[in-house]
């Protein structure tokens, strides 16, 4: 290599730079000094010194940097902008410090440097030293290092400063502005961000790649519809609909306001995708309650090799706990152990919520206390699970304990308030609503007025509930009435039940499930007149009656069955072991509850109507598809119905398995003929 001329040489160390190549460099350096001996040009210095500095070697780069007998700006430069780089910017600022004692000026690309580590250490004071600095060496106007400082400004919370240096800016270019856009997204305000980009194309600005992207970002968070669909279409005429980070932008904005439609003609019409692709259009289908959808994004992703991030585990994770997936959730668990994202704060979480919401809360605790660190989501969740298995007491045990590490906010009240409504902790719930103001300078909302409404109607305290509403400072919510209309059909107060309908009817006039709720309570008090009137209202106005179904999963597959499903491959091993389990069960003294059968038949007829609901159909299948010892989890769209929990409860104690069940409204856990909710269904 003695043939190899200095130029020659700094090229093979710029190589060795860009190859992330030590081992090159220090061999390229070894030949300098082989070479050169001890007369190294100056411009050697300084690629040596940069080369060391990038690939995160700092020591021999200081060591140069004092050998170095003619130090200049751009040795310091090189070894500032180095540190940078690489994280060091304590570092970083001690030489600029250093190199101001020696009297030498900083340049262009040296304040930028200086600027970017006061942003990382966020040391606003002395982001302004150096700003002085700038100003004093008459540097602030240059593009670049205006810039630097107002995104110094803009960081580290100086909103004032940062505006003022902006309009003192000389004509500003494309960087600048971008500067402002994305400074504005990440501190919360995507309107103001919104407003500089209007301003910016009303002076002639050309949107680059980085102004689109920010843009989308407020676009998104503001969810502003129409302002995307603008944006898409100046996109398409700037040509930039190719680039795979504007696509992700688009998807993101369709996602945040629910056109999961457009989300994905923009996801499938892209040529090249990567796993931010993925992970966003998971995003949008989970956000929009297409839980199924978001699964089958993610498998195919999965099919193309994309790589596991955090995000896109927490996002299908949360799909699968929509879904009530568990066994698929407890497989993705097992690939974010693989990936090593297991550990992340918002993965943590979004598993503690899966297996509360999965109902199987042994592994909701066990992650939740194998958790690194935890957040408020982290807390919330946990108290969510005890509370869907209407477990009151572990659910305040955890709350009081949660005070001691984070303050509790609005949605902690709504789950510790759900745990008592489904425990039956009515005094105590009264207790927690009242202190509400007081003790967590917390304002009642919408959800927490329909938990009190909910657990007075649980226990049975349907005319305090009503007067309850009556009462309430806002206007009921959907939530409320329903509560209340829930209430009356299972305590059997048709009158109160009617004036909750007319409510929901008045907010809600097209969802079905109020109006068969109002028809099943009149069904249940013999007034077979108007619960047949209900039900021609609803044919009569268009409104179509969702089908209750129930489902299990087996062996990676998901049956679902409907009330008197006979069309399943294994439809006569199911009859026959309903009627085993309908024999031994009236032998241990269980009788069907015909109040349950909706139609106007006769006794007999009801008693065989009852006994073929969705859920007692399901449950036969998994007593014969599932190995003897496995827990039976059974999901349900619709409230499971009086007599359905009072048979499992003989069932689960006659078979000797575990029965879990998912309705609309919370878990129900029968174990020896006894059911988690203590009947507080």
């Amino acid at each position: 290599m003695t043939f190899l001329t200095p130029n020659s040489l700094a090229t093979i160390l710029e190589t060795a730079v860009s190859t992330h190549s030590s081992l090159l460099g220090r061999a390229t350096h070894a030949q300098i000094l082989k070479t050169l001996q001890c007369t190294i040009p100056p411009f050697l210095s300084i690629h040596l010194i940069s080369m060391y500095s990038k690939l995160d070697l700092p020591n021999p780069a200081q060591l140069l940097l004092q050998l170095t007998p003619t130090r200049c700006v751009v040795t310091w430069t090189a070894l500032i902008s180095g540190s940078v780089q690489n994280g060091y910017f304590s570092s970083a600022l001690l030489y600029f410090s250093k190199m101001r004692r020696e009297n030498i000026k900083p340049n262009d690309f040296t304040f930028p440097c200086a600027f970017k580590a006061s942003t990382a250490l966020c040391l606003p004071f002395a982001g302004k030293q150096i700003h002085a600095i700038a100003l004093k060496l008459g540097q602030i106007n240059d593009k670049f290092v205006g810039c630097s400082a107002f995104d110094m400004y803009s960081k580290t919370g100086l909103k004032f400063e940062a505006q003022r240096l902006f309009d003192e800016m000389p004509p500003r270019n494309v960087a600048v502005w971008n500067a402002y856009i994305s400074n504005a997204v990440l501190d919360g305000r995507p309107g103001k961000a919104i407003d500089k980009f209007i301003e910016f194309r009303r002076v002639g600005g050309e949107p680059d790649l980085i102004t689109f992207c920010a843009f989308l970002n407020a676009c998104a968070d503001a969810r502003c519809l129409d302002l995307g669909r603008q944006l898409h279409g100046l996109v398409i005429r700037s040509g930039f609909e190719g680039d795979v980070s504007v696509a992700n932008g688009i998807i993101d904005v369709y996602g945040k306001c629910k056109e999961v439609e457009l989300a994905e003609m923009v996801f499938n019409g892209m040529g090249r995708r990567n796993s931010v692709s993925w992970c966003t259009m998971v995003a949008a289908c989970e956000q929009n309650d297409e839980k199924e959808k978001a699964c089958v994004v993610f498998l195919m992703g999965r099919k193309e090799g994309i790589e596991l991030t955090d995000y896109m585990v927490s996002s299908v994770i949360s799909a699968y706990a929509g879904i009530s997936g568990l066994e698929f959730g407890r497989s993705v668990h097992a690939l974010a152990v693989k990936a090593c994202v297991e550990g992340d704060i918002f993965v943590g979480s979004a598993l503690v919520d899966m297996y509360g919401k999965c109902g199987s809360i042994e592994d909701c605790e066990q992650v939740f206390h194998e958790m690194p660190e935890r957040n408020l989501v982290s807390w919330n969740a946990m108290i969510s699970g005890y509370a869907h298995q209407g477990d009151v007491d572990m659910a305040m045990t955890l709350f009081e304990e949660m005070q001691s590490e984070a303050v509790a906010n609005y949605v902690t009240l709504i789950c510790v308030l759900s745990a008592c409504s489904r425990g039956g902790a009515v005094k105590l719930g009264n207790e927690i609503f009242e202190s509400m103001r007081d003790r967590y300078r917390i304002e009642p909302g919408a959800e927490h007025y329909a938990c009190i409404a909910d657990m007075l109607g649980r226990a049975g305290m349907v005319e305090r509930a009503y007067e309850f509403v009556q009462k309430m400072p806002i206007r009921p919510t959907i939530s409320v009435w329903g509560a209340l209309l829930n209430a009356c059909r299972v305590y059997g107060e048709p009158e109160l039940g009617k004036i909750a309908a007319d409510n929901l009817f008045k907010l809600d006039p097209k969802d079905s499930g109020n109006h068969v709720l109002l028809s099943n309570m009149f069904a249940a008090a013999g007034r077979w007149d108007e619960a047949t009137l209900v039900r021609k209202e609803m044919k009569d106005v268009g409104i179509k009656k969702g089908a209750g179904c129930s489902w299990v999963t087996a062996k990676n597959k998901v049956h679902v069955f409907q009330a008197k499903d006979t069309s399943h491959e294994r439809n006569s091993e199911i009859q026959a072991m309903l009627v085993k389990l309908r024999t031994e069960m009236q032998a241990a003294g269980y009788m069907p509850d015909t109040n349950y059968a909706l139609y106007d038949l006769e006794e007999e007829e009801k008693m065989t109507e009852v006994g073929y609901h969705s859920e007692k159909i399901a449950l036969a299948f998994g007593l014969i598809a599932l190995p003897p010892g496995v827990p039976i989890r059974i999901t349900k769209n619709l409230r499971i119905c009086g007599d359905c929990h009072s048979a499992f409860k003989f069932i689960s104690g006659i078979v000797g398995r575990e029965i879990i069940v998912r309705d609309n409204n919370r878990f129900h856990r029968f174990r020896d003929s006894q059911c988690s909710c203590r009947d507080f269904w």
